[in-house]
């Protein structure tokens, strides 16, 4: 088939029908314009499904038709007289069917090699609701949809800014999904932007069903247990991100929108940190180092001062642990190993469950698993707390992508702490410290602002100061302008 269109309304209307394979939620429909001897032939097409059919109806059919039917259709009378209309021309089938499957209606005529494509895109989506996965209980309820219009949409009702700029590619030779990047001119990091472009322009893939895909695919480091690239649900993290001089990036059917560059300790904030009053927010920031740190090492610790520094327990609570294994067969190791991997197991089963009864199911097996572990004499009792507290000190993390790290580096240390006790321990933390220092997320270093160390930038760090405090974004994210806030006319 040639590249181009064709002059012959028929011979084009059987290379669509082709192209298609007489799929039924194509539509064409034909009729005829003009009076006369200037009475040509036309026709519509569009996709059932994805169209506004009240916009095809009065618009294209109705009005359009109507107005058409008065005039002699050559050329230059019908684009003069649909010009004012939301109206483009394509002349090749490519551009035809990258509009044609996202939702534009088509317009053909005998005689012109070239189409005329309307915007009805009215396809149903699942509309703006409740954020499931990052709730809070003062803040925006608000989350993103897998209409990318919409997601775009709300980011702009946050950010009501011309200098807030968007820009739209397709990614996928058979998916065709649109891929948008937004970001503040005159905030943002120019070079950033650039390797965003890059990074997405190097993509070649059949389909993007998910924001996943592309951030597997431009991530930095692909082999590192920690996101590199931030993503979120919430209209309002994604507009203060944009404000800290960041690129998002949306993808059309799914409601996380992705964020670069991304820091570690993004990961570790919460939206509602910046809700509530400045000292309520650093004491629950603080709270929530302390349940990672327990997430990460709470069963190594017990592994490690159980196995080989018994020393270090007091000698009341060295009996009484001393008591509970006496009939237990296995290490401490292999009693960790067992409740890690059954808490896993019921965690990921209350996932996928019918959600009625997925809660019941995770919590009762959990419950009932232990208890008959412990009487059973399989495990300890203190295992089980010792479990059980690191299972929900695991959920203070408020990005899943981190929490999922945590889990997963639990067990190397456990490992290094039944082999080499508390210096097995240190010296997995270290060489996770040295790892985290090592990454960058597009040119900045993931560890900021605490690698390299930064003094202006620790009021949002470890503790929140509060706003009328933060006068400054980060500096190694906006280096173009910097001031976020001006004290009486002055930086």
């Amino acid at each position: 088939m040639q590249d181009t269109l064709g002059t012959r309304l028929k011979e084009n209307i059987r290379s669509m029908k082709a192209a298609v394979g007489n799929s039924n939620d194509i539509v064409f429909r034909e009729f005829a314009v003009g009076e006369g001897m200037f009475k040509k032939d036309a026709l519509i097409v569009y996709t059932d499904g994805l169209v506004d059919i009240k916009t095809v109806q009065e618009f294209v059919l109705g009005k359009m038709i109507a107005d058409l039917q008065r005039i002699n259709p050559t050329k230059d009378e019908l684009f003069n007289k649909l010009g004012a209309s939301e109206m483009k021309k394509v002349k090749d089938w490519d551009s035809l069917y990258s509009n044609l499957m996202g939702g534009d209606t088509i317009f053909l005529l005998d005689g012109l090699a070239e189409a005329c494509i309307f915007d009805t895109r009215g396809f149903k989506d699942r509309g703006v609701t409740e954020a499931t996965s990052e709730t809070v209980i003062r803040g925006p309820k608000e989350s993103f949809s897998e209409s990318i219009r919409t997601n775009t949409a709300l980011i702009r009702r946050k950010i009501k800014d011309p200098n807030l700029w968007l820009e739209t590619r397709q990614i996928g030779k058979v998916s065709k999904t649109d891929v948008s990047i937004m970001f503040i001119n005159g905030i943002v990091n120019d070079k950033v932007v650039e390797e965003v472009r890059t990074r997405l322009d190097r993509i070649d893939i059949d389909g993007i069903l998910e924001s996943g895909y592309i951030e597997e695919m431009i991530q930095d480091a692909s082999f590192s247990p920690f996101p590199t690239m931030y993503n979120s649900e919430r209209p309002d993290v994604i507009a203060a991100e944009l404000m800290e001089g960041k690129v998002a990036i949306l993808v059309d059917g799914t409601p996380h929108v992705l964020v670069v560059p991304a820091l570690f300790i993004s990961f570790l904030n919460s939206p509602e940190d910046y809700y509530q009053r400045w000292d309520i927010s650093s004491l629950v920031r603080s709270l929530r180092f302390v349940g990672i740190l327990i997430g990460l090492l709470g069963p190594s610790m017990y592994i490690a001062i159980t196995t080989f520094h018994q020393e270090m327990i007091p000698t009341q609570l060295l009996i009484s642990l001393a008591s509970q294994r006496e009939g237990t067969p296995f290490p401490a190791f292999v009693e960790a190993l067992i409740m890690e991997v059954t808490f896993e197991i019921l965690r990921e089963a209350g996932i996928r469950m019918p959600r009625p009864i997925g809660q019941a199911v995770s919590i009762v097996g959990t419950l009932v698993i232990g208890q008959a572990a412990v009487e059973a004499g399989i495990v300890s009792a203190a295992m089980v707390i010792v479990v059980a507290i690191t299972a929900i000190s695991s959920f203070v993390v408020p990005a899943t992508n981190m929490s999922i790290s945590i889990r997963m580096l639990r067990f190397p240390l456990m490992v290094l702490a039944a082999t080499f006790g508390l210096f097995g321990i240190i010296v997995g933390v270290i060489v996770l410290v040295l790892h985290l220092c090592s990454l960058r997320s597009f040119g900045v270093p993931y560890m900021s602002p605490f690698g390299p160390f930064n003094l202006k930038d620790q009021k949002d760090a470890l503790i929140r100061l509060p706003q009328w405090a933060m006068t400054t974004r980060p500096r190694l994210i906006s280096q173009k302008n910097n001031v976020r806030r001006r004290i009486r006319g002055k930086i």
